[in-house]
């Protein structure tokens, strides 16, 4: 994963527990409020936290935020192993079932999801998608890039299991993962003999 996530294992403990105070906090919050309209001082009062201890963690509210949906997808990876494991069609399958329903959970937890707290979700998200992604192509061999690959992965990825999240008649998720799976993947693994193939159809 990330080198940012590592220094974060290294935080001193009371560190977290003030971080997981406001954290959870910010959560409770995020069911009974519209993510605008949660204030600093909502958050430090929920959390029996002083603002002058909030800003010595985070700049604002959004701060907060990014750092709640990168330990809690982070969370949802490790609890799968899927960090300490190399590419195979069955983790890249794990990994879209991580992916669908950690969206569909954190949608379901805001009280109104869209708007600001999409894209500042999105870029979580993908941020460590693609880390993960690059951690599996430096165990293959590949013409393309891995950085390249692993990002439009990531993008792919992601972007699928968004529309999934809002599709008027959502399909059930084992059958959405196989519909997918050759889609994410081809951007993972596909060699000089299929970009020729392909340039040549155009």
């Amino acid at each position: 994963m990330s080198s940012s996530l590592v220094i974060e294992d290294k935080i001193d403990p009371r560190i977290k527990r003030t971080r997981l105070l406001l954290e959870g906090a910010f959560s409770d919050l995020l069911h009974e409020k519209d993510f605008q309209s949660i204030s600093v001082q909502d958050i430090t009062e929920r959390a029996g936290i002083n603002r002058a201890t909030f800003y010595a963690h985070f700049s604002d509210k959004y701060a907060l935020f990014e750092f709640k949906i990168r330990q809690e997808f982070r969370a949802e990876i490790e609890k799968r192993t899927l960090n300490a494991c190399h590419y195979s069609e069955d983790n890249l399958r794990a990994l879209i079932q991580v992916v669908c329903e950690f969206i569909r959970e954190a949608s379901g937890q805001c009280k109104s999801p869209r708007g600001q707290f999409e894209p500042l979700m999105e870029a979580q998200v993908k941020e460590q998608i693609k880390d993960l992604f690059m951690a599996w192509l430096n165990q293959t061999e590949s013409n393309i890039p891995a950085e390249i690959a692993a990002t439009a992965a990531s993008w792919s990825i992601y972007g699928l299991a968004q529309h999934w999240n809002h599709a008027k008649e959502r399909m059930p998720l084992s059958t959405f993962m196989e519909l997918i799976l050759p889609l994410v993947n081809a951007n993972l693994l596909q060699n000089e003999e299929e970009l020729k193939s392909h340039q040549g159809k155009a």
